[in-house]
């Protein structure tokens, strides 16, 4: 039987509402990788700002 894990916003590893951590614990990855590459694909034209405030809306918060 396998677990999957379900996209949540991180309650331990949030900076400012928990959706790089999130991410990053959805993904494997180190939050502060998601963090900086979502930094640096700020510095690149497109909708990434919002993308952010869309997915903190829709993301639910990790449960205790």
């Amino acid at each position: 039987m396998t677990t999957t894990k379900t996209l949540t916003r991180s309650r331990s590893n949030r900076v400012i509402a928990g959706v790089c951590g999130g991410l990053a614990e959805r993904l494997g990855w180190r939050p502060n990788t998601v963090r900086l590459l979502f930094l640096l694909s700020c510095l690149l034209p497109g909708p990434q700002f919002l993308i952010y405030l869309v997915l903190w809306v829709i993301m639910p918060l990790e449960s205790d």
